[in-house]
């Protein structure tokens, strides 16, 4: 097995043109995290020009609502959520930079294809790690929405967050790669 692709946001066309559906990736840098209540109240923002809390150009949205941080922590835990809650949001934000976003499940058609238009890629986050994938988290600070709790948009400082791309620009599938590998004639 190779070694993962390692990838600092924020990201460029060139970046995630190179993932391919299946590779593992570790992320350094910032994440953005929001969930459907922040996904709706950013487009509304969109919808009406005004700014953003975040720049998106070349950024990567994680769909995670963290428990609280026990003292001396920064995050509680931190698992992803199922990502077809943000499709019907996620095709206008990937047409205004984003590059990645990360949850678990599958997408729907009209993202596959916003991601194909806008190079972008959809990675998975595992599900069930979640008190191990907040300790990749370094710094959490909420910097909108902070009366949405858990579902607030934070931006996060992490170390080797480990992902695997789901959908590429070409329109590479995980699940139909993995479904075709074992289907049973």
């Amino acid at each position: 097995m190779s070694e993962p692709t390692r990838i600092t946001p924020p990201l460029t066309e060139k970046d995630v043109e190179r993932l391919r559906a299946g590779d593992r990736v570790l992320i350094t840098g910032v994440l953005y995290t929001a969930r459907d209540a922040a996904h709706k109240r950013l487009v509304e923002l969109v919808d009406r020009g005004a700014e953003l809390p975040f720049d998106p150009e070349g950024q990567i949205i994680y769909y995670v609502g963290p428990t609280p941080a026990k003292p001396g922590s920064q995050i509680g835990s931190a698992g992803p959520t199922t990502s077809g809650r943000m499709d019907v949001y996620t095709p206008k934000l990937l047409g205004l930079g984003i590059k990645v976003t990360i949850g678990k499940g599958q997408r729907s058609e009209e993202v596959v294809e916003a991601m194909k238009k806008y190079r972008a890629v959809y990675m998975a986050a595992v599900g069930g790690a979640a008190a191990l994938l907040a300790k990749t988290i370094k710094k959490a600070e909420v910097i909108a929405y902070e009366d949405l709790g858990a579902e607030a948009i934070r931006r996060l400082e992490v170390e080797d967050f480990p992902a695997i791309v789901v959908n590429d620009v070409l329109g590479g599938d995980l699940f139909k790669i993995g479904m075709e590998k074992y289907r049973v004639a």
